[in-house]
């Protein structure tokens, strides 16, 4: 079995425990954390199976989801979450999808998040592409997905049913070649 921890200067990537319920409901239970997000507000009880699931997923083999805590480092306070699925239809690919709590937004801690998420995809998991998808109305995921290295490729038509409408759906994602070019010229 493999347990992610991986850090940054500010901020760290580590498994999810039953006990961060509180902290992962403060985003999914959240309006305004979750209005660009593909779901409505999750309940406490609806949060705490995720993070249930969530758990049992961290032992499977082979491993498909990985939904991390984020964390800052120097108060080890949960802040937001991140995930990073396998892509069982598409050799060495995953899907990432991050969020923060509002009060953490603004900071650069999504940028830091993005990075810590593909470095464990590029670096640890040995993945080939990378990709996410946000709603087209949110311009800080945009500007934290290309400052991370990631390209804007298109849109999924009608890909998200929330609230009894579809949305479109924006894609970036970024190849395993462009993420070592990215080490290399920031080293």
């Amino acid at each position: 079995m493999y347990l992610v921890q991986r850090s940054s200067q500010r901020l760290g990537l580590r498994e999810l425990a039953i006990d961060d319920v509180d902290g992962v409901f403060a985003i999914y239970g959240n309006e305004e954390a979750t209005e660009h997000l593909s779901f409505e507000p999750r309940t406490r009880e609806q949060v705490g199976h995720i993070v249930a699931l969530s758990v049992g997923a961290a032992t499977e083999e082979p491993r498909g989801e990985y939904a991390l805590a984020v964390v800052e480092r120097d108060a080890n306070e949960l802040i937001g979450f991140g995930r990073i699925a396998t892509d069982p239809h598409q050799q060495r690919a995953a899907t990432i999808g991050f969020a923060l709590r509002p009060d953490a937004w603004g900071v650069g801690y999504g940028v830091e998040t993005v990075r810590l998420l593909l470095a464990l995809g590029f670096d640890d998991l040995d993945l080939h592409r990378i990709w996410g998808a946000r709603s087209p109305l949110n311009e800080a995921s945009a500007k934290t997905m290309t400052a991370a290295g990631m390209v804007e490729e298109g849109i999924i038509r009608e890909h998200i049913n929330k609230a009894g409408q579809w949305r479109d759906s924006v894609v970036h994602a970024i190849l395993d070649h462009e993420w070592r070019d990215l080490q290399t010229s920031h080293s």
